[in-house]
């Protein structure tokens, strides 16, 4: 059974920083993708990120480009999402989500669908 545990979340101010972390159990990732979605008040769970952990190769949502990493460590098998430059438009709740191959397209890898597990969720606050 695949579990996902996020931490790192919180309140900062805006400009500042957070990184949240999905420590991942259960299974060998090596061929798994791995993603962080997000979800605020009133608004449809959306793509953050994604990375093939096989490869390392990255995706974001055009919104977070140059601002947020996605990053995997084989040792402690984690997922980390590194995040610089907040703005209070990324307040929600992140969810890691992982999906049990990496074989797929970028645009499947941006659907929520094409992820089987899910963590319980971390919430992110940006104040202005």
């Amino acid at each position: 059974q695949v579990q996902l545990v996020e931490s790192g979340g919180g309140l900062v101010q805006a400009g500042g920083s957070l990184r949240l972390s999905c420590a991942a159990s259960g299974r060998t990732f090596s061929s798994y993708a791995m993603a962080w979605f997000r979800q605020a008040p009133g608004k449809e769970r959306e793509f953050v990120a994604a990375i093939r952990w096989s490869g390392g190769s990255t995706y974001y949502v055009d919104s977070v480009k140059g601002r947020f990493t996605i990053s995997r460590d084989n040792a402690k098998i984690t997922v980390s999402l590194q995040m610089n430059s907040l703005k209070p438009e990324d307040t929600a709740v992140y969810y890691c989500a992982a999906r049990r191959t990496s074989i797929a397209t970028m645009e499947t890898l941006r659907m929520k669908e094409a992820y089987g597990y899910w963590g319980q969720g971390t919430q992110v606050t940006v104040s202005s």
